[in-house]
């Protein structure tokens, strides 16, 4: 081990291996009985000092694992004050549903007030969230750097944090307010080197790491900062797909959000009530009995919020920039999949009226009951290798912030490849926008080659004297 160790030994309160000259003096003593030359001695003590380095590395390891238990706060069993009085007679279960009753609600109020405030309101709610899931993640890690007193862990993960986020919305920003950006010209020129910037910010974050490396603790600090890289992945990357499903139209959001928290709520319900069959052993609380009742619930929850949803510009239009009204609005001709359709069974009958987007509502919610339970055992297992029950303490009765999101990160990513290959088509409004972000001149030469080709195309009737197109 390294010079350090012993501090580390003696901060853990790991016992020292045996000397090596006892080890020596014992071996020889025994030797002389045994008839063992010495080479055979020397073989032995070989040996047992690799046991002995063995057993010194796993000592270290079990108390860094104890030390993140201790550092990082349970939030599933903790009752805030005011509540004591009232649920003080309660068995401690009936206790728990309580307060967990209790905080649902009270993030379901906070859920439907940001649908209300609409998708920018959405989106810093998200990046509030994303950074506090970031925060429960790397708090772990920054408990074994403490330990090994490893330079600028945190600070490293917090300004790659702040890189990943100035790319990811960034594009977001480009992609659906160009328009307006457009106007000013400082955030033009922001806008036309966005990513090279970006590159330059994460390049000054590489070579910082790599100046910060000490020597005998390489191995450690590139595992934190793979570290930092999975938790950016886990939590910047899935927020920035949320936020793209959003500005799709807010049912792409609410429709797959409000899946995981059903399938949730009722998996919960259906297991206390009902459970007696273990589902996985990564997650012992986890039945059958509510994953069977959360999955069946999810699917007819998700068709009937679907069918009212899909009724109301609001939901199903995705946010632009009207230069009638010089701000972002949700206001569209609702596509093919939000019109209502007239479906008869077997092609003959009186057939019934629905929305398109009820049935992929359905492959949606048959997602989140069937793979999104994977994120929490992700999450479980994690958990387990730490020793920690939850990765925060800010919601009593449910724990942190990643641990009632992560199987929304999951679903996020789902629908985005959802939209890609089944939904999302070719749409006037975006490619107006991308128009609008080309200078005047390069609008018009747009403006005299389309209407060229449809002319040529036969789509509109000939016209003398207009000047030929130059792209």
């Amino acid at each position: 081990m390294s010079d350090t160790d012993p501090l580390l030994r003696q901060r853990f309160q790991v016992s020292d291996p045996p000397e090596e000259s006892e080890v020596r003096t014992d071996e020889a003593a025994a030797g002389d009985g045994d008839g063992k030359t010495p080479d055979d001695i020397d073989d032995n003590l070989r040996a047992q000092d690799g046991t002995d380095s063995e057993w010194e590395e796993k000592c270290v390891e079990e108390k860094v694992v104890e030390n993140v238990s201790k550092n990082v706060p349970k939030g599933t069993d903790l009752e805030p004050k005011y509540l004591d009085y009232v649920l003080d007679k309660l068995p401690p279960k009936w206790k728990n549903y309580m307060v967990r009753f209790l905080f649902t609600w009270f993030m379901l109020g906070g859920f439907g007030l940001l649908i209300a405030l609409g998708p920018l309101a959405l989106m810093f709610a998200t990046l509030i969230v994303q950074v506090k899931c970031f925060a429960e993640i790397i708090n772990i890690g920054y408990s074994v750097y403490r330990i090994h007193g490893l330079p600028w862990f945190r600070s490293l993960s917090w300004y790659f944090l702040l890189t990943s986020n100035y790319f990811f919305y960034g594009e977001s920003l480009v992609d659906y307010f160009g328009v307006l950006i457009n106007k000013t010209d400082v955030l033009r020129a922001v806008v036309m080197y966005h990513r090279f910037i970006s590159f330059s910010l994460y390049i000054f974050g590489f070579v910082w790491f790599v100046l910060s490396l000490v020597k005998k603790y390489y191995l450690r600090q590139f595992s934190l900062f793979a570290w930092t890289h999975v938790a950016l992945l886990i939590c910047v990357t899935q927020s920035y797909l949320i936020i793209q499903n959003s500005f799709e139209g807010l049912i792409w959001f609410i429709i797959p959000v409000s899946m995981i928290i059903c399938n949730d709520i009722m998996a919960y319900m259906f297991g206390f009530f009902f459970g007696k069959t273990p589902l996985i052993q990564l997650s012992p609380k986890k039945t059958w009995e509510g994953f069977v009742g959360g999955g069946i619930s999810t699917v007819i929850f998700g068709a009937i919020a679907a069918h009212f949803m899909s009724r109301y510009q609001y939901f199903v239009c995705p946010i632009q920039y009207s230069e009638e009204a010089s701000a972002m609005v949700l206001e569209c001709e609702p596509p093919p999949v939000f019109t209502l359709t007239k479906y008869q069974l077997f092609g003959h009958g009186p057939g019934f009226w629905t929305y398109p987007f009820v049935w992929h509502s359905i492959a949606l919610s048959l997602f989140a009951s069937i793979i999104g339970p994977f994120g929490g055992f992700f999450a479980s297992g994690f958990k387990r290798a730490f020793k920690i029950k939850d990765f925060g303490d800010v919601i009593p009765g449910h724990g942190g912030i990643l641990d009632r999101f992560d199987c929304q990160y999951l679903m996020a990513t789902f629908v985005n490849v959802y939209l890609s290959s089944f939904i999302r088509t070719p749409s006037p409004q975006k490619l107006m926008q991308q128009v609008m972000n080309l200078g005047i001149d390069q609008q018009v030469a747009f403006f005299h080659a389309l209407g060229a080709l449809l002319r040529q195309r036969g789509h509109l009737p000939e016209i003398d004297g207009l000047p030929q197109p130059n792209l």
